[in-house]
């Protein structure tokens, strides 16, 4: 093995080693925090006296404050510094979702989750950004999907946790969701305190890199944002970068995507509710397809690092995403059902490492943050309209299998829109990236 190779396992290992199981810890409590809504509509919404429609704005509301300060958010990352926003962030959204506890109708709720949604805004963007400050690009797509790893973990977790919680209907008083939102709270809390001591702010702040570590990772970093400058020259204002069509077809695409992972997320437990169960019982059988939405992730993420196989790995994904939810959507007989769900989060979940190594690969100096967040929040645009739509369906229907096929038709769109991406800009990613790897074999040699 050459000097070069000994140098990038030591540096890879030890960044993964301390960054990434903070980072997946903080993403896993968001996932949780945002996504137990939907285990609570099992008995919330008999209790607020919700409907279909009522829950699917609820649901929605959420993302209307987190799309408009997704921008300003991580802007500010980077004047702070990530470690001191990524705590500001979890400690409001920690203190905001435990509040949920106190809704009592439907606009209490709605009010609650803008609240959320305003107090999170800018935590995913900004690790991916902060991300990009540490590991090069040939090594993201596996690096994003341990953290984005946290989505399915949350689900597998929490999901069945936010179930038995449930169970404490009655303790003190209170009903089980809201011991839920009041103890699910907690971690975020504790962990936006942690923060600031576990997360170095620059490179030279790595204690546990030695100095020719730091050096080594340093030009190696330089050597990839010289790169990109030469694939797209010239220096542009913000707004400028903000607004290119690269960025706008980017946020397109992850607007499909977003359409495929938030639905489900949101909706699973109240789609597996005919099978016959109870609530607990649901929330753990809901957990099932996180697993395989896991196992997409750490796959997928691993498959698109490869030399030229970025592209392939995502067509992949969405085509077993389209399959898997079309599948569901046709067939009523509940085992069946579920394994075409299972099917389906495997390529939901696994399109997203392999998604963010395209614009972090092309975007770059100071508008990459910028940039990054904007694609963020146009694409959580979904969120915004996917719930209320899927809820509408839902009570004109009588179920989610209509909800179900227009996530299908989300993801037959993503790969009109991921083709648009790999004609024009495909060949810039490879370049970017193979320019990358000769510079680390040609420092050393």
């Amino acid at each position: 093995m050459t000097e070069t190779a000994v140098m990038q396992n030591a540096v890879m290992r030890k960044l993964s080693v301390r960054l990434l199981p903070v980072l997946v810890a903080g993403y896993l409590i968001a996932i949780l925090d945002r996504a137990n809504l939907g285990v609570a509509a099992l008995t919330m919404n008999a209790d607020l006296g919700l409907s279909a429609a009522a829950f699917g704005v609820a649901a929605s509301v959420f993302f209307v404050p987190y799309v408009l300060l997704e921008v300003p958010s991580n802007l500010a990352l980077q004047r702070f510094g990530a470690p001191l926003w990524i705590a500001r962030i979890m400690i409001t959204w920690g203190v905001i979702s435990g509040l949920h506890a106190l809704v009592w109708n439907a606009e209490s709720l709605y009010v609650a989750r803008a609240l959320l949604g305003a107090a999170e805004a800018g935590f995913f963007p900004g690790v991916i950004f902060f991300l990009t400050q540490w590991f090069p690009a040939g090594h993201r797509g596996k690096i994003l999907g341990g953290f984005t790893a946290g989505i399915p973990i949350a689900l597998v977790i929490g999901t069945p946790l936010s179930g038995l919680l449930l169970n404490l209907d009655g303790w003190l008083g209170l009903h089980g969701w809201q011991w839920m939102y009041i103890i699910e709270a907690l971690p975020a809390v504790a962990l936006g305190i942690a923060v600031p001591f576990l997360l170095p702010r620059r490179i030279a702040d790595a204690k546990f890199l030695t100095a020719a570590e730091k050096t080594w990772l340093s030009e190696t970093l330089e050597r990839e944002r010289l790169a990109q400058e030469a694939v797209a020259p010239g220096k542009h204002s913000l707004w400028k970068s903000l607004l290119s069509p690269k960025v706008l077809v980017f946020a397109l695409c992850y607007y499909c995507l977003t359409n495929l992972n938030g639905a489900v997320s949101t909706f699973l437990p109240q789609i597996l509710k005919p099978f016959g169960m109870s609530d607990t019982a649901t929330t753990f059988v809901a957990a099932v397809p996180y697993v395989f939405g896991l196992a997409g992730m750490l796959l997928i993420g691993r498959w698109a690092d490869r030399p030229g196989r970025r592209s392939a790995a995502l067509y992949l994904a969405l085509v077993v995403s389209v399959a898997g939810l079309t599948a569901a959507a046709l067939i009523d007989q509940p085992v069946l059902k579920l394994i075409a769900l299972c099917l389906a989060s495997f390529g939901v979940f696994g399109v997203l490492p392999g998604f963010w190594g395209l614009p972090t690969a092309l975007l770059a100096g100071t508008a990459a943050a910028g940039s990054i967040a904007l694609i963020n929040a146009l694409g959580n645009l979904s969120s915004v309209v996917n719930p209320a739509v899927i809820g509408v369906i839902k009570e004109r229907t009588g179920d989610f299998n209509g909800g179900l096929l227009w996530l299908a038709l989300m993801g037959a769109l993503a790969i009109v829109v991921l083709t648009v991406i790999v004609r024009l800009w495909g060949s810039a990613e490879r370049r970017v990236t193979a320019a990358t790897v000769e510079g680390n074999v040609d420092a050393h040699r």
